[in-house]
């Protein structure tokens, strides 16, 4: 069994959407950025990628804090958004080509219920 939802499964299986990973620089200082991610095989991490990954601020906040949250999300219209949030403890993977892994702790997800109604949890 997942740590998602099966309507947060068939979000974010459904179409490609663009994501937004956050991480923590050495200052303190947040930095968020656009990215692309799949979900693991396992169905229970999200991976996030990209060109010359290894040398990204984002894959070296990681590598550092072992933190990062992520979110995706779109807005149907006329106005309906809906995504998921999921924050949790996160590796920079080196090999066999670079990657961010992210094991969700906290998960929220909004619009993807009949009534619309956000939803919230930790994850042991």
């Amino acid at each position: 069994m997942s740590v998602f939802t099966d309507r947060e499964l068939a979000f974010l299986r459904g179409e490609r959407r663009l994501a937004r990973i956050a991480t923590v620089g050495p200052d303190g200082m947040p930095h968020v950025t656009p990215v692309g991610w799949s979900l693991a095989g396992d169905a229970d991490t999200v991976q996030i990628t990209g060109h010359n990954f290894a040398a990204t601020k984002k894959f070296r906040d990681v590598a550092r804090t072992g933190r990062a949250a992520i979110v995706i999300d779109e807005v149907l219209p006329p106005w309906q958004p809906r995504g998921v949030e999921i924050r949790g403890r996160a590796e920079a993977i080196e090999q066999p080509e670079p990657h961010i892994r992210i094991h969700p702790k906290r998960i929220v997800s909004w619009g993807l219920t009949d009534d619309g109604r956000s939803t919230a949890r930790s994850i042991p």
